[in-house]
């Protein structure tokens, strides 16, 4: 049995435009093109920490031709950047975090509970649940197609910082 929700997505009107966009998660997070895997945000609430956002899944993701021909699933890792993606954007955007952009630190504890196919929509569910700013952020999530809870876990967030870079001594 999957465990309580962490938020009542019903309590959400996902007819009402977003918060955030497409363009306005753009001008936070740096993903493009493919990599892009948050559609928009719907709710946050800054006392709580929870945010709340989604992805459309479409039937022309990157994956869908590969995994799996016939049986197109979506890819557990990319469902963990979406949610990576959703937790970065919240704390960039209130400068919860330092650093020029979050980078994954780690997942604990995630279960796939049920496969999500392309034309869903991948409700995703974070509450950050400890910040340090120049150390890390740890969030529990949880995604939701319909009323279906279809993974969890908790997220790790690290600052990085454009002066690490690939170039930088000791990076």
């Amino acid at each position: 049995m999957p465990p309580q929700a962490i938020f009542d997505i019903h309590k959400i009107d996902f007819t009402r435009p977003p918060l955030y966009d497409i363009e306005a998660i753009r001008r936070v997070n740096p993903q493009r093109n493919q990599m892009e895997q948050l559609t928009a945000v719907v709710y946050e609430d800054l006392s709580t920490h929870t945010v709340i956002g989604y992805k459309d899944v479409s039937d022309e993701e990157f994956w869908v031709g590969g995994h799996m021909p016939g049986f197109p699933l979506m890819p557990g890792v990319i469902m963990c950047e979406s949610v990576a993606q959703l937790s970065a954007f919240y704390t960039k955007k209130h400068k919860l975090m330092a650093g020029d952009f979050m980078g994954f630190g780690g997942l604990d504890a995630v279960r796939f509970r049920s496969p999500v196919f392309p034309n869903s929509r991948l409700v995703i569910v974070c509450q950050v649940k400890e910040i340090r700013p120049t150390r890390r952020c740890v969030a529990d999530f949880q995604g939701f197609v319909k009323d279906r809870m279809v993974f969890e876990g908790t997220i790790i967030g690290v600052p990085l910082f454009r002066s690490q870079g690939i170039d930088a001594p000791n990076a």
